[in-house]
């Protein structure tokens, strides 16, 4: 039997959950063995049946979030001392040698570069195409101003928002912060493609076993092969270099059947909005969400509980229904619209399943997720700062009454239903290691 090991930072729900789907995709042939080190979703692996070995060290709860902002470009803060770079690196090199791994299969676990490389086995990285080196390197505005979009027009523009109506002043504005945006995604690319400005540990680990320096941010998110877990849509207009390559959407479908409560709502007379903000939402976000909501007479359904306080839940209007974690990929049918996130798992399930949305990006790889679907017309795209105002209401609003955003949003998920992800990245692997023989 033939093994992978699978490599997902694991306080990380959509990267774990997308590593799972590739493994369900590997024949009978293959062992998939998960490393992890953290706890928070490592019983997702468990509970799907896969194989996990534990590693050391861990990170506390305060470097977890370190590593999960500089992952998300919202911080140059990290963790990653040069000791404990050197313990992981050794710790993952004994796993490759003792499995006799053919390949690692990581997410964004940046320890991975240097130890699969030091056993001379391949590094898969399956990844967003936003923040990946050709995107960077070919998009001329990657959405770092306040206000402005990664596509021009996508993200200021939402058709059907009676208020998002530009006049000159707001026309004037929008090209100020887009001049604002392109300088400051020139300096970003000089700064990410160019400057020396990795944590020094990886950099003095990777001497001493012996590979490449990984001196750049653009090193320290790019495998030997990249597999891009996007639609062909996004790439329009981009060039892949070598080592990288389209696969189609992974993204996760939880274990568990939908909250009795969902459907009850999804029955009754009003319309249902699914609200989600993942990791990257914090509580002054999502009650600031929930007063624009209240102005509508709809329902809505929320997983955020892990973002309030104790106490928040007694305050909410009685529209509003907290539930834990929920199997996203079937509330197709049942919700009549969405307020999400930008993170590709949460974009790309609404997309699957049929659900407009609106997109409040937090950082600039969900404003690209989400600018992406304002394109396609089954999304519409708000700043964070939206939340609490009327333009998140109006907005939904018109997801609710436009027929517009509907018929995109089916024409999307039929688009959708043609793609499988983690078969073609199974494929990938397999092509690269030389078949199944």
């Amino acid at each position: 039997m033939r093994t992978l090991i699978f490599a997902p930072v694991t306080f990380n729900l959509a990267e774990t959950t997308r590593m799972i789907v590739i493994a369900r995709a590997l024949g009978p042939e293959w062992r998939a063995i998960f490393q992890v080190y953290e706890d928070p979703y490592t019983h997702l692996i468990r509970d799907a049946g896969f194989e996990v070995r534990r590693l050391a060290p861990v990170l506390t709860p305060d470097q977890q979030a370190q590593a999960l902002a500089l992952d998300q470009g919202r911080s140059i803060r990290h963790p990653f001392s040069t000791r404990l770079v050197r313990a992981r690196v050794a710790a993952e090199r004994r796993l490759i040698r003792q499995t006799e791994a053919e390949a690692v299969v990581m997410g964004t676990n940046v320890t991975s570069l240097i130890s699969a490389r030091a056993e001379a086995v391949p590094l898969f990285y399956a990844v967003p195409f936003a923040l990946t080196r050709p995107h960077v390197e070919q998009t001329a505005r990657l959405g770092l101003a306040p206000g402005s979009g990664p596509l021009p027009g996508a993200v200021d523009a939402e058709p059907g928002v009676p208020d998002a109506v530009p006049g000159a002043l707001d026309a004037v504005s929008s090209a100020v912060r887009g001049a604002l945006d392109a300088a400051g995604s020139a300096a970003f690319r000089l700064v990410y493609d160019r400057l020396p400005i990795a944590p020094r540990a990886f950099t003095a680990v990777a001497r001493e076993v012996g590979v490449p320096p990984l001196r750049t941010g653009a090193a320290l998110f790019e495998g030997d092969i990249n597999l891009l877990t996007v639609m062909g849509s996004e790439l329009a207009g981009y060039s892949l270099p070598a080592g990288y390559r389209r696969v189609g959407p992974i993204f996760a479908e939880l274990p568990g059947e939908v909250p009795p409560v969902v459907r009850e709502l999804a029955a009754g007379p009003r319309p249902l909005v699914y609200l989600a903000l993942g990791s990257s939402g914090d509580r002054r976000t999502v009650l600031a969400a929930v007063a624009s909501l209240a102005r509508l007479d709809v329902e809505v359904v929320a997983p955020v509980r892990h973002l309030l306080e104790p106490g928040d839940e007694s305050e909410l209007p009685e529209r509003v229904h907290l539930v834990d974690l929920l199997p996203a990929h079937r509330l197709g049918g049942l919700v009549d619209a969405a307020v999400i996130h930008g993170g590709q798992g949460t974009v790309q399930t609404a997309c699957a399943t049929g659900v407009p949305f609106v997109g409040m990006g937090m950082q600039p790889e969900q404003s690209w997720n989400i600018a992406v679907c304002a394109r396609e017309g089954n999304a519409i795209a708000l700043p964070r700062r939206a939340a609490g105002t009327r333009r998140l209401t109006e907005a939904v609003r018109a997801l609710l009454t436009d027929p517009r955003y509907r018929q995109a949003a089916d024409r999307v998920q039929a688009e959708y239903a043609a793609e499988d992800g983690a078969a073609a990245a199974v494929a990938a692997i397999e092509e690269v290691l030389g078949g199944v023989g």
